[in-house]
């Protein structure tokens, strides 16, 4: 399925459009590939090489790398659980492939909580302990 398609069956953009703002009434937005369309909660790399200013390069290219550490978690889920490599163990409408993908992320983020990764690193940032990570508000 292609990503936009997935986007929209997901049901997050009707989510932002209802919650992602600050305090102050500012859109929060998240930062994706040209893949998907460009919204007011989704921003996208600026196009047209030939006619983009020097400040929209540079936030292309800023955006760029951190976009990129963003798929190194991606990288550390397929190593760390080597069964989730789509392309070579689950099978569409044969695997719980959401499912077995989201247990596999929880697990990883938890090893981030204990021991940091890549990212916290990369962002110098400490990751939340484990008993914030699992912590719900309505619980």
């Amino acid at each position: 399925m292609h990503d936009a398609r997935i986007l929209g069956e997901s049901g997050l953009m009707q989510d932002l459009r209802q919650d992602a703002f600050a305090p102050d009434g500012t859109p929060l937005c998240l930062y994706g590939d040209p893949a998907y369309p460009l919204r007011v909660h989704l921003q996208q790399p600026f196009r047209n090489n030939a006619e983009l200013t020097e400040d929209m390069r540079q936030y292309n290219k800023a955006m760029s790398s951190v976009r990129v550490s963003v798929e190194w978690l991606f990288g550390e889920i397929t190593n760390y659980f080597k069964f989730v490599d789509f392309k070579q163990q689950l099978k569409i409408r044969l695997s719980l492939i959401g499912k077995i993908y989201i247990v596999s992320a929880i697990l990883q983020n938890s090893l981030a909580c204990l021991y940091g990764n890549i990212v916290s690193e990369y962002f110098e940032i400490n990751p939340p302990t484990l008993e914030n990570y699992f912590w719900r508000a309505d619980a």
